[in-house]
């Protein structure tokens, strides 16, 4: 079916035609509806490539995280593209494995393909996060920047929430286990060692500078060198490693030491014993980012926009328990 088909039926030229598609709020009101009813009897659908080059738009929006793999990072994926799709965007993905240069060198090839991008946790610099902000309209997730559109999770909200808990279980050493040196993990470090100072409590950190389960295996060893009876790692994959070498061990969780996760993935459900860790709404935080991100395309990212703040929740499970009378296995 051609558009100058639809011209014929409707009684209109082809170029009023491209204009209803492309240019709507130049035609008049009942030419529209004209032409749009010709195109639904004949069954014409307008080519959505032409349609974006007629916009001056790709019809394409990013998004770069740092580890495709990771579970929270993929709840954050799946609910963007959802919007993204809602809204006739195609979504391009892509997985910075090898820190903020890489990420930036990505971010970078990204932005001169798509209409909008969404940073998840970026690890570059401001500078360079600017540098792409010039470029094409950006939302961040996770990463506060003034000026700069975002969908926040207060670290200090969630933080609190498992320090506070395992102070009432009656933990006086709790340990950390660090992610990667990525803007949440720092926020997080900040707030653990602010609820620990509150709350009269030792807070050990143990630098795995890692997210992933292996590294949570290998932490384990560490955190049994020292005379911690809780744990909060930075993400439940470290959690769920830790869990999993502890048991090798034979080191009992919660009765001998404790574990909090972080994010409220599948994993912590599906472990034994279940993880305690801190609800962060992904999926909400996912959808919020790219509906600002849409909604800034057609108006070419002018204007400020004050960030989102989304509340977590402590998710109580069974790797929790009160302090052991005695100090923790070594």
């Amino acid at each position: 079916m051609s558009i100058r088909q639809v011209a014929t039926r409707a009684g209109v030229s082809p170029a009023t035609v491209s204009r209803v598609f492309t240019q709507p709020d130049a035609v008049a009101e009942d030419t529209r509806r004209r032409v749009r009813a010709a195109a639904d009897e004949l069954g014409y659908v307008p080519n959505p490539v032409a349609r974006s080059l007629a916009r001056g738009r790709s019809g394409n929006l990013g998004i770069v995280v740092q580890d495709i793999a990771n579970s929270f990072a993929a709840v954050i994926i799946k609910a963007v593209q959802q919007e993204a799709r809602r809204e006739d965007y195609a979504l391009f993905v892509a997985g910075a494995e090898h820190g903020g240069e890489d990420e930036h060198r990505l971010a970078r090839a990204m932005a001169a393909q798509v209409d909008g991008l969404i940073l998840v946790s970026p690890s570059m610099s401001d500078d360079q996060v600017r540098e792409i902000v010039a470029v094409t309209p950006v939302v961040l997730v996770n990463y506060e920047l003034a000026d700069v559109p975002a969908a926040l999770i207060p670290a200090d909200d969630g933080t609190d929430q498992a320090v506070e808990h395992l102070h009432a279980l009656g933990h006086r050493t709790v340990a950390y286990l660090t992610g990667p040196p990525i803007y949440s993990n720092t926020t997080r470090l900040h707030a653990f060692r602010a609820a620990c100072a509150r709350l009269e409590l030792t807070g050990l950190e143990i630098d795995v500078r890692d997210s992933r389960f292996s590294a949570g295996v290998r932490a384990a060893d560490l955190v049994l060198a020292t005379p911690a009876t809780a744990v909060l790692a930075f993400n439940d994959e470290l959690a769920v490693g830790l869990l999993n070498r502890l048991a090798d061990r034979g080191v009992r969780v919660p009765e001998e030491i404790s574990v909090v996760g972080f994010d409220d993935t599948g994993l912590a459900a599906m472990v034994r014993p279940r993880l305690t860790t801190v609800r962060l709404p992904a999926a909400e935080a996912g959808r919020a980012a790219a509906r600002i991100l849409v909604d800034r395309v057609p108006a070419g990212a002018h204007g400020t926009v004050e960030p989102l703040r989304l509340a977590s929740e402590l998710i109580v499970r069974n790797s929790t328990a009160p302090a052991p009378p005695t100090s923790p296995p070594t």
